[in-house]
């Protein structure tokens, strides 16, 4: 039997920006052109439950500080199988589901290997029962070799991945979003195999139904 394990992630948070002062642990602004850390449209949908005025007087701001914008995240289940080979995260909106590259093409390819198509079919499933009418089908690689041929290759296998699920989902409205980021976005370290591993993947992602 498979292991799993599960970690559960929540944040809400409000941070204080201190004018002219540096203290351990108060997070400074970073600059307007450092890269997202998830690829455009995957933002968190959740919002602030309450307002929050920051002339309040229970919010104690020290002299001389101003209340930076409130962010609130949403809540994250994330499942992964034991290898790291199939990663599921669901939110109260979406459900995303990531696949290795080794689990679907062999290296440097874009066509797939034998148990590939099962794994995408299992998802398109999935996908139906949600009745989803939008897709996100999104490429990864690790940062070996160019940059150029990274984007190229995958592009080549989200295609891949949108052209078997079209196969098995039923709602012939439904639209496709398909990127390639090469190296963009890792969710691991580049810097040992493991990490690399991790990073090359196919992101599947589609909105939870209401029902």
């Amino acid at each position: 039997m498979t292991k799993r394990h599960r970690v559960l992630a929540a944040t809400a948070v409000v941070g204080l920006v201190i004018a002219g002062v540096q203290s351990v642990g108060v997070a400074v602004a970073h600059a307007d052109d450092v890269k997202p850390s998830a690829p455009p449209g995957t933002e968190p949908s959740a919002s602030a439950p309450v307002p929050i005025d920051s002339n309040a007087p229970g919010l104690k701001i020290p002299q001389g500080g101003t209340l930076a914008p409130v962010k609130v995240l949403d809540i994250a289940e994330v499942v992964e199988d034991l290898g790291g080979e199939q990663r599921r995260q669901e939110t109260n909106q979406t459900v995303m589901m990531a696949l290795q590259s080794e689990v679907l093409f062999p290296e440097d390819s874009a066509v797939f290997n034998a148990q590939a198509a099962a794994r995408i079919q299992a998802i398109a499933q999935e996908i139906n029962q949600q009745k989803a009418t939008r897709i996100r089908v999104f490429g990864f690689t690790d940062d070996q070799g160019s940059y150029e041929h990274g984007k190229e290759l995958s592009k080549k296998r989200a295609d891949a991945v949108q052209a078997e699920l079209v196969k098995t989902v039923t709602n012939p409205s439904v639209v496709f979003d398909v990127r390639g980021y090469s190296e963009d976005y890792p969710i691991a370290d580049n810097g040992t195999e493991e990490g690399r591993k991790k990073n090359r993947r196919v992101e599947i992602t589609f909105p939870r139904s209401d029902g």
